[in-house]
């Protein structure tokens, strides 16, 4: 038995899907020990948007680091700070005539809800938050509670309090899921919350990603956002977007909701905002609910190290210009035109999705996992997701060259016939 098997937790789970030693990795491909390359369709679930050890930000690091820079701060001022503020502050907030300051929590994205959900109970003197089906927030208790997956919420050991889930407004609903966009459950919100002897009070919060990635890559409508956003207002709520996962030009522009017509109080990142996996979490919050905020009373020791705020300040250079955004866009092109026949042939699966994240639900767990196995076996990284782990999910790191995300692209397609087909054969 290696170190893995009698040292590391029960709790590992990914090493079980990929059962092998990676050891070097470079933009889409891993190496593992024995000298065998993945095409990587993973991506650290959307940590790695800029791919495996990135050249620009590898060297900004390793001269920061031969520089003698500070590596550790707390939340003292430093140089590397300073240049990562003020070209987030040039680069993505000023041409969008965003207020918001920006807020470090800790290092991972639950870090970054939790404090959201705090802030906004704050902000508003409320207790409940409003989530949706089939949302994943983190799992620390807060965010938990605003997870809806059952497996992971049972793992809590305590009540899940003060937050209530509500239907998700889908673009394209998935198969076997509530139908509509979710506006009619908006109104009957309304008429409870306007009704003084409903005995249902306005929440402090509306919780919410665009785009649910863990929950099934289920893609929110443009009505079903705004008109979130605007029973947000109406009942002086806050509105808080999870773009952890799906922001950093996962879906063609910086932020999910670039496109979508809101103006959300407090949006969440992490994961991508790190350049090259380098771990860090941010709230942008609106000044007027920033202040809420006392002095070092929410606080955490690795909010922003310093190596963070070096490579995701080099990851904001992609955004200086619209190249790699036109990129990302030709790519979600590319992709959902080699899985089109997949969805032609077998009425067994759904493509949803935006820009470079996309999910093939297969309707059963046991049949995206079969696909997952035989992706592995043919040198392809890709994982599942939503309930019952229904959809293989598609979010391959954006600088990923057309040379390998065809070749990606052709192993899981041909592993999907593979396995739909001997299913069929077998039935």
């Amino acid at each position: 038995m290696s170190v893995f098997d009698q040292r590391e937790s029960a709790i590992r789970a990914y090493c079980r899907v990929y059962p092998t030693v990676f050891d070097k990795a470079s933009n889409a491909r891993q190496t593992d020990e024995d000298g065998r390359e993945y095409i990587d369709f993973f991506a650290g679930a959307g940590v790695l948007n800029f791919g495996h050890n990135n050249e620009r930000m590898t060297q900004a690091v390793i001269d920061y680091i031969q520089s003698g820079g500070v590596t550790h701060s707390l939340d003292m001022m430093t140089t590397a700070k300073r240049r990562f503020m003020e070209r987030f502050e040039n680069t993505i907030l000023k041409p969008r005539n965003m207020p918001h300051k920006m807020q470090f929590i800790g290092p991972t994205g639950t870090n970054a809800v939790e404090a959201a959900m705090k802030l906004a109970r704050r902000v508003t003197g409320r207790q409940d938050i409003v989530a949706f089906t089939r949302g994943f927030h983190g799992m620390t208790l807060g965010s938990l509670a605003a997870t809806a997956n059952r497996y992971f919420r049972g793992a809590a050991g305590v009540p899940l309090n003060h937050v209530s889930h509500y239907p998700f407004g889908c673009e394209k609903p998935c198969m076997g899921c509530e139908s509509g966009c979710g506006i009619d459950n908006l109104e009957r919100m309304r008429s409870l919350y306007n009704d003084t002897s409903s005995g249902v009070t306005p929440p402090a919060a509306f919780l919410l990603e665009t785009v649910q990635a863990e929950g099934g890559v289920n893609v929110a409508s443009k009505d079903w956002l705004q008109a979130v956003a605007a029973l947000a207002r109406e009942v002086g709520a806050l509105l808080i977007v999870d773009d952890i996962q799906v922001g950093m030009g996962r879906t063609g522009s910086f932020f999910s909701f670039d496109d979508m017509g809101i103006d959300p109080d407090i949006i969440c990142l992490a994961k991508g905002l790190g350049g090259m996996g380098m771990p860090i979490a941010m709230n942008l919050i609106k000044p007027e609910s920033d202040e809420y905020w006392a002095p070092g009373e929410h606080t955490g020791t690795f909010r922003g190290q310093s190596l963070s705020f070096v490579a995701g300040g080099e990851a904001l250079s992609y955004f200086e210009d619209d190249k790699l955004m036109e990129e990302v866009k030709s790519k979600a092109e590319r992709m959902n035109t080699a899985l089109a026949p997949l969805e032609q042939r077998f009425q067994q699966v759904q493509i949803r999705g935006k820009g470079m994240i996309i999910g093939l639900d297969v309707l059963t767990g046991e049949r995206a996992r079969a696909i997952v196995d035989c992706c592995f076996e043919q040198g392809l990284i890709i994982a599942s997701c939503g309930t019952g782990g229904r959809v293989v999910k598609l979010i391959p790191p954006l600088t990923i060259p057309d040379a390998d995300l065809d070749q990606g692209l052709e192993i899981l397609v041909n592993a999907t016939m593979k396995v739909m087909e001997k299913e069929h054969e077998t039935a």
